[in-house]
């Protein structure tokens, strides 16, 4: 395929929302149906999370990637239900990791039915995906499902691993979120091109997008939680510093403060003081960590713009397009 000279005009998140919202609503249709069990607790909370809505970004990327390569259909749809399932897994997990109350404004469902049965829905619907996977009968789907399944765990291990550690830098930060974040993405913007009959070529073409996306993204998020409104963000601000985290912005701040503001900084990390934060903001502020950051993400969003030069030009590459930007510049 021959290269396309990139739209200067491309569609906001609402756009994109709206080209896709047959498809999201097979897919939303899809989760629902297959959601389902026997067992009233496993509904409860299941429902709980899904019913919190989001914007389905990951699998709405499935739905993009299938439809920008002349694919689609019921196959993408369940595609789009596991990478979804597997992400509310993950996010059930996280929830009791990280000891959160709240999750897009709703209190999570630790706060509500405690920690046991959010890791064992999350267990269910992590096995849930693996049986709509089955179902499609494809190995290279299972593969790159499995590999991606495994890597995440392997990035919740390495950020539990930097947890109130005050020495992680920006590699050790980058390695945690392509795995916790960034390979979902990258997992699903392939399993779209390869659903579709793509090459192996625009398969790399079409993971590279979702990797790149996927660290903007995590960036831009890790820049929201100090900048943010709590309400719009849909929940607390300084949770990072709280857990004891240090993201981004952070890191860079520790990079470039002096020895006293270094080791107040080292000390709210190593405590998880939140009490710390307007302290954390002006080193922040003062360091340009803020920017720096955004410049960070920028680049990641760039280069998955980049990495879609080999599509057509159409409405759903576009979206995809619009979807780089929108990682950036989103207020929550």
């Amino acid at each position: 395929m021959s290269a396309q000279p990139r739209p200067v005009s491309l569609p906001g998140i609402t756009q994109v929302q709206a080209l896709a919202a047959g498809e999201m609503a097979a897919v939303d249709a899809l989760i629902r149906g297959r959601l389902a069990s026997d067992v009233v607790l496993i509904n409860q909370i299941s429902e709980h999370i899904v019913a919190a809505g989001g914007k389905r970004l990951r699998p709405m990327l499935v739905v993009l990637a299938a439809r920008a390569l002349g694919g689609g259909g019921p196959r993408a749809h369940q595609l789009a239900a596991i990478i979804e399932f597997i992400h509310t897994s993950t996010l059930l997990h996280d929830d009791v990791v990280d000891e959160s109350d709240l999750r897009r404004g709703r209190r999570t469902a630790n706060a509500l039915w405690g920690n046991a049965p959010s890791v064992l829905v999350g267990d269910f619907l992590y096995s849930r995906s693996f049986q709509l996977m089955v179902e499609l009968d494809s190995m290279p789907v299972m593969r790159i499902l499995a590999d991606t399944t495994n890597q995440i765990a392997e990035g919740e291990v390495l950020q539990l691993l930097h947890v109130h550690n005050p020495d992680t830098d920006e590699a050790a930060y980058l390695r945690v979120i392509e795995r916790k974040t960034a390979v979902l993405f990258a997992a699903a913007t392939r399993l779209g091109a390869l659903l579709s009959g793509a090459d192996e070529t625009t398969q790399q073409a079409m993971h590279a997008y979702g990797m790149n996306l996927g660290l903007a993204f995590q960036i831009a998020d890790d820049v929201l939680d100090y900048t943010a409104d709590a309400d719009a963000l849909g929940k607390n601000l300084g949770d990072d510093l709280a857990e004891g985290k240090a993201t981004l912005p952070l890191i860079h701040a520790m990079a470039h403060a002096g020895d006293e503001v270094r080791a107040r900084l080292r000390e709210a990390i190593e405590t998880g003081d939140a009490d710390a934060m307007p302290e954390v903001l002006a080193a922040i502020g003062q360091s340009g960590g803020i920017d720096y950051s955004r410049e960070r993400a920028a680049h990641y969003a760039d280069r998955a713009e980049a990495a879609l030069d080999a599509l057509p030009d159409s409405e759903w590459s576009r979206a995809l397009r619009g979807l780089a930007r929108y990682a950036v510049a989103r207020g929550h």
